[in-house]
């Protein structure tokens, strides 16, 4: 099996195996130590070239809005991660769960919760077909997800053009307004209440955060998709069902997708065929800053959320800055290069810090 990368003192990464190695890096060497002490030196700098950034209102409240979002979608990218694969369609599995809501909102009278489950369950059944034809075909999970973008992007708009006139459904459930617009502390009751900033939708994306750290640091399941995708064939001599843990994987994956889709649509107020057109990029940044590894094995939830929130800030802040978003897609590309980058000296650090030990 392949060896798990040692991970800091503290850290939150799950490795394959569900042990933490005897080994530790210095602290400084910790991924999620480094992403939290740029976060605030960035917000910190930003603030100071812009006071405007801290504005809880029309700053930092759609900006947590969007962390949100991009942190569900950065899970999403890391359930497939956890294997060894990708998902190119995570962007599309968001915009065909969001169809699903929408429909059932404008055709069918739903309440938002089970507009919501509907998005849910035309997700996972999406990325659970994605996995079956990986699982079954053998075909690379890059070809797989590269053909299914292609395929729902037709889908999609012929689902569209099919039910409805303006390629959009614009009928609000109760509710959806409000979660939309409203922040924790608009909903307080009691004398404790939350910060104006933080949006009401990020309850979903702590749900989603729980959830997802659970399932890989305390169950089997968990520790079965991280052994699948250290090495599979000795997963697969462990006894550990590969095939289906690979279904397993893009199911969750596309579940994920379908809830980040929901929660864009309900930031803009409309569930239109364009959801999700920007996700690809943002679910490989947050994951991988974060520390999960593309080879599998590894995942780190936590990190998946501070990697997504140094993204979050940098587009902010540039964006007050007035740095254009031609410019602003080249600094993020960078930002991605310098991760996977750094994610191999950390692999180089940790290897010769064992070796020294032995």
């Amino acid at each position: 099996m392949k060896a798990a990368v040692a991970v800091p003192e503290g850290d939150t990464e799950q490795a394959a195996g569900g042990a933490r190695p005897a080994h530790r890096l210095p602290f400084w060497v910790n991924q999620r130590l480094g992403l939290l002490v740029l976060i605030v030196a960035l917000g910190t700098l930003f603030g100071i070239l812009r006071p405007a950034f801290f504005d809880q209102r029309l700053v930092l409240f759609p900006l947590l809005r969007d962390i949100s979002t991009l942190t569900v979608v950065a899970l999403a990218q890391l359930a497939v991660l956890s294997v060894g694969h990708m998902n190119l369609a995570v962007g599309r599995m968001a915009a065909f769960g969001a169809f699903f809501a929408g429909f059932g909102y404008d055709r069918l009278g739903l309440s938002l919760p089970l507009g919501l489950v509907l998005c849910l369950v035309a997700g996972a059944a999406i990325g659970a077909l994605t996995g079956w034809i990986i699982a079954r075909t053998g075909v690379s999970s890059f070809v797989v997800t590269l053909a299914m973008d292609f395929a729902l992007l037709g889908l999609i708009s012929l689902l569209y053009s099919a039910f409805t006139e303006n390629a959009a459904f614009t009928t609000r459930p109760a509710g959806l307004a409000e979660l939309r617009s409203a922040s924790l502390a608009d909903a307080c009751v009691g004398p404790v209440c939350g910060s104006p900033a933080v949006p009401q939708i990020a309850q979903f994306t702590v749900l989603a955060l729980l959830a997802v750290g659970f399932l890989y640091s305390r169950t089997r399941m968990g520790r079965e998709l991280l052994l699948t995708g250290a090495n599979p064939a000795a997963a697969e001599l462990s006894g550990i069902p590969t095939g289906r843990r690979i279904v397993l994987a893009h199911a969750l994956s596309g579940l994920l997708a379908a809830l980040a889709g929901f929660m864009a649509a309900v930031g803009t107020g409309t569930f239109r065929a364009s959801i999700g057109e920007d996700f690809m990029l943002p679910s490989f940044l947050g994951s991988v800053l974060g520390g999960t590894l593309l080879t599998g094995g590894v995942v780190s939830v936590l990190g998946a959320l501070l990697g997504t929130a140094l993204v979050g800030v940098i587009r902010k802040g540039l964006d007050l800055l007035g740095v254009g978003l031609e410019s602003l897609n080249i600094y993020l590309g960078c930002v991605l290069l310098l991760a996977l980058s750094a994610d191999r000296v950390r692999t180089v650090l940790s290897y010769r810090k064992v070796v020294r030990s032995t």
